[in-house]
C-alpha cells in the first residue's frame, strides 16, 4: 500500500551538491514525519535527517547538520533532502523511509557516490 520512490543519486565530486527527491503514495502523507536514511557498506543504516508533518520540525544528523537540508512538499506528497559539501564519506545508499502504525516503509534507495 505505502510507496515510496527515491530519485536524483548519482555520483558528484567532493564540495559538490545534489538533491534527492521521495514521491510517497498509499497514506495520508501530510501527518506523517518522513526520513532520510543511508547505509554505506558494512556500515548501519543511518538517519541522516527527518521532518514533521507540517514541515515545521527537522532534525540532522551531526554529520550532516550545515551541510543538508530536508523539506517536503504535502501539495506533492513528495520529500527532498538537499546535500551541499558534498564529503566521500556522505557515499551511501540513500533511503525514504516513514513509520506508519508501527511499520517501517522503505523505498527502494538511490546510490550517492562522492568521488574525485
Amino acid at each position: 500500500q505505502v510507496q515510496l520512490v527515491e530519485s536524483g543519486g548519482g555520483l558528484v565530486q567532493p564540495g559538490g551538491s545534489l538533491r534527492l527527491s521521495c514521491a510517497a503514495s498509499g497514506f495520508t502523507f501530510n501527518i506523517f514525519t518522513m526520513n532520510w536514511y543511508r547505509q554505506a557498506p558494512g556500515k548501519e543504516r543511518e538517519l541522516v535527517a527527518g521532518i514533521s508533518g507540517t514541515g515545521r520540525i527537522t532534525k540532522y544528523a551531526d554529520s550532516v547538520k550545515g551541510r543538508f537540508t530536508i523539506s517536503r512538499d504535502n501539495a506533492k506528497n513528495m520529500v527532498y533532502l538537499q546535500m551541499n559539501s558534498l564529503k566521500p564519506e556522505d557515499s551511501a545508499v540513500y533511503y525514504c523511509n516513514v513509520v506508519r502504525n508501527g511499520y517501517n516503509s522503505w523505498g527502494q534507495g538511490t546510490q550517492v557516490t562522492v568521488s574525485s
